[in-house]
């Protein structure tokens, strides 16, 4: 079963990869069509899920893959509203939000500390 779960999460990271990368060449390989206008976006934050998927079953916790996901979430929704082409009412917001799930998740990633 290790070597399914491996298998599937190295696929699962390199898919996500290639959706952050190459979004319209992932697009017309998978439908036949290139992905345009918000679908770029939409589609990179999918790569984000599939990278920490990935992450999240091999051979790391669930912790550390949705750290993953907030952190790069964060940043890339942050650098899309920097940016300004897509910028929705909720796009700022659910940035902080995935910024302070980030700094929850990396606060309890943290070493325990003994007095």
């Amino acid at each position: 079963m290790n070597k399914t779960l491996n298998f599937a999460a190295v696929t699962e990271i390199l898919a996500g990869l290639a959706m952050l990368i190459v979004p319209s060449l992932v697009g017309q390989l998978l439908f036949g069509q290139q992905l345009a206008g918000v679908a770029i976006p939409v589609a990179r934050v999918t790569g984000i899920a599939w990278i920490a998927l990935g992450i999240v079953c091999w051979p790391a916790t669930p912790r550390i893959g949705m750290f993953v996901y907030c952190s790069a979430a964060t940043v890339y929704l942050a650098y899309i509203g920097f940016v300004g082409e897509f910028s929705g009412v909720l796009l700022w917001p659910v940035a902080v939000f995935h910024a302070c799930t980030s700094i929850l998740l990396g606060w309890a990633l943290l070493p325990a500390r003994s007095n």
